[in-house]
């Protein structure tokens, strides 16, 4: 119930700032759960892609960090998210995600570099997906990269790629990890050439 509540408010006061988001190849969303995976451009691109996954409901990783604040913490736990130590993440960050994709109606939304100013894949995914045997959904961003930016109404796109499975065969060592993050890439890749085939993504910490 919150969810949904707090999910029609984040859109309407997005739509004030902004009012220029469009969703691309919503057809390629799978039936059942997934796990939609992107980019980590900006602080708010998860949200956007909650949105532009709508009806379907998310939950998401959180740093542990964020649940130290009670009202925060709160809102979180309401919105769907659980908490992972990044530092030390331990079983509960791959069992956690796996349990929610098995038994409840919750899709997952995971960025693959952890951060967004990495530009590394990690394993987790791969993981998560082949144990909850369900499609990985490529997904990119093109926007704003600042709150500030957004009231600039510049033109936001979020564009689903295909889904893809792991294969239950493949072995989840260092070469396993890299078929998948290639898997990844490449549908990254070719959704930002979709949409904008100049573009080039900057992070606004290089640009201070």
């Amino acid at each position: 119930m919150f969810y949904s509540f707090i999910r029609v408010v984040v859109r309407v006061l997005l739509f004030i700032v902004n009012g220029n988001a469009h969703y691309e190849h919503k057809e390629r969303l799978p039936e059942g759960n997934y796990i939609l995976v992107g980019p980590h451009r900006t602080w708010f691109d998860p949200i956007y892609y909650a949105l532009a996954g709508s009806p379907k409901k998310f939950s998401f990783m959180a740093k542990i960090e964020l649940f130290k604040n009670p009202v925060l913490r709160w809102i979180l736990k309401h919105a769907n998210a659980f908490a992972v130590d990044r530092d030390h993440p331990g079983p509960s960050a791959i069992k956690t995600p796996v349990r929610l994709l098995k038994k409840s109606d919750l899709s997952l939304i995971m960025f693959p570099s952890g951060t967004r100013h990495s530009q590394d894949l990690k394993g987790g995914v791969a993981v998560i997906a082949k144990l909850a045997k369900v499609p990985i959904v490529p997904t990119v961003y093109q926007g704003p990269l600042t709150f500030k930016q957004l009231f600039t109404r510049k033109k936001i796109t979020v564009s689903f790629g295909e889904p893809f499975y792991v294969d239950p065969k493949l072995k989840l060592d260092e070469a396993g990890f890299k078929v998948i993050e290639s898997q990844m890439q490449q549908g990254f890749d070719r959704l930002d050439k979709e949409i904008d085939p100049t573009f080039k993504y900057v992070d606004p910490k290089q640009l201070k």
